[in-house]
């Protein structure tokens, strides 16, 4: 049924002009038929080099923002319409302006797992990837990072030149990764390198052997002699692992490395939404012109 299925994705495909772009943590089997996979900022960034018109993609809400934010003319769907990432929401325009007024020399510093609406009242956006690259070249001594307290503590410690403004988002899957099931899992496998992402919590990142984002995570174990790992991150990421290294292996920490969101999308949803190509990803125009500049103030400041 499943190559019948991806069969009939391919036909759809070239017959309506789409492109599909998959997230890392979505399930292996989507990943497989995508044209892209990737982390959400390349995925977006590949979107503005594509000669369809219309792209799929498989990913969370602020995903499919942030491809059409970069791809105002393309019409953007998502395969799962209600797949969402809570933690994107987890910042308030409200308290924006009130630390806007208390330190005036602030840079709001935003993650790109945000909402356009967040975006839209930011000065910069920030990936996994390049945010330490970023948050030095600002002239601002003040920083207010959003959403997440664990990358803006991660960032933070490296620039102790700056002050921060901390905010209380996360990310349930990597707060949901303890350091005593990282203790657990190492005395399981002694000879494992631990690789983590930087929205775990700091008691996590102190047992890591490498800290980077999932697509630095990935290159690390490919590029790495070690032949097992302890992978701190959404399972989702084991996919392109094991396709890059099918002579490693890769083992969770803990049952809850899971984003029931992301694994949201499935084969059928990409087919159905292929079919009728509903429910475009629209945003408001002038929200559109001020969720844009951070982006390209991240482009302009990441060269």
């Amino acid at each position: 049924m499943n190559e019948q299925t991806k069969a009939r994705i391919k036909e759809l495909q070239k017959e309506k002009d789409v492109v599909i772009l998959a997230h890392y943590y979505v399930d292996g089997e989507v990943q497989e038929i995508a044209d892209y996979v990737g982390d959400s900022y390349y995925l977006a960034k590949v979107a503005t080099t594509v000669e369809q018109q219309n792209i799929l993609f498989c990913g969370v809400s602020f995903m499919g923002e942030s491809a059409k934010l970069l791809n105002a003319k393309k019409h953007v769907y998502m395969a799962d319409d209600g797949a969402d990432c809570p933690m994107a929401h987890m910042a308030e325009v409200e308290k924006i302006e009130e630390v806007r007024k208390e330190y005036p020399d602030v840079a709001v510093v935003c993650y790109v797992n945000s909402t356009a609406e967040l975006k839209a009242h930011s000065d910069v956006c920030v990936t996994s990837s390049n945010a330490l690259k970023i948050v030095k070249a600002l002239p601002n001594k003040d920083i207010y990072f959003i959403p997440d307290y664990n990358l803006a503590h991660f960032i933070a410690e490296q620039v102790p030149e700056k002050h921060f403004i901390f905010n209380d988002g996360f990310c349930h899957v990597h707060k949901s990764i303890h350091s005593e099931d990282v203790k657990k899992a190492k005395e399981l496998h002694p000879d494992a390198l631990v690789l983590a992402h930087p929205e775990c919590t700091s008691d996590t990142l102190a047992l890591a052997d490498f800290i980077g984002s999932t697509s630095q995570i990935i290159d690390y174990a490919t590029a790495s002699d070690s032949k097992k790992f302890l992978i701190c991150t959404e399972m989702g990421v084991f996919y392109e692992l094991m396709q890059k290294n099918p002579d490693k292996k890769f083992f969770s920490v803990g049952h809850r490395q899971f984003c029931p969101n992301m694994k949201k999308v499935s084969l059928d949803k990409v087919l159905e939404k292929l079919e009728d190509l509903k429910d475009e990803v629209i945003l408001p125009e002038e929200m559109c012109e001020q969720a844009k500049k951070p982006l390209d103030e991240m482009l302009r400041l990441a060269q």
